[in-house]
This record gives structure tokens, sequence and C-alpha cells, in this order.
């Protein structure tokens, strides 16, 4: 299993609409490309220097395969539009991870 993880630092200012854009449009969107079974929103509790709030959206795709599909076909849209929304105000930068195990 693989995280496709992407952290944002959003800017007060459009705090709140980017997190309802995220939870009611972005996060639905992606899950409809059909390569991603699962997706989570966390807060990141530490304060940044740079001000602005941090999340962590994690993705859960089957394969490395099915991610880079997902490069190819789609991330290049959904980038688009998070730039032509919010602009300068979000930072975000992505990292793949690979699930090792789980344990509950």
């Amino acid at each position: 299993m693989i995280l496709y993880n992407v952290t944002v630092n959003i800017h007060e200012s459009v705090q709140d609409q980017w997190l309802q854009w995220m939870q009611q449009t972005r996060i639905p969107a992606i899950l409809a490309t059909g390569k991603f079974s699962s997706a989570k929103i966390v807060k990141v509790l530490i304060e940044e220097e740079m001000g602005g709030t941090t999340y962590s959206i994690q993705f859960t795709t089957d394969s490395k395969a099915t991610l880079d599909k997902y490069y190819a076909e789609d991330a290049p849209r959904f980038r688009q539009e998070s730039y032509q929304l919010f602009g300068e105000k979000m930072l975000a930068f992505r990292t793949e991870l690979e699930l090792i195990s789980e344990h509950k």
C-alpha cells in the first residue's frame, strides 16, 4: 500500500475557505479518479514560523504504478486548479510513503 501525502501550509485569510473546498470538492474529485481508496486530512499541531496553518492530506492507493498513473493523468489539472484558487496563499509539498506494517 502506498500513501500519497500532500502537506499544505495555508494562509489564515483563506484557511476556512480552503478547508471547506478540500472536504467538499477537492478530496471527492481526487477519489472519483478511482486511483485512491481513501483519504484523510490531519492538522499539524506545530506552529509554523512563517505563519498560517499546516495540514497533511493522505491518500491511500494500491501501488506505485497507480500513483504514477495519477501523476500522469490527473495531478496537473488538480495542481493548476489549486494555484488558480489560492495562489501564493498556499504552499504545498508532496511525499510518497510505503506502508510496511500497521498495528492496532
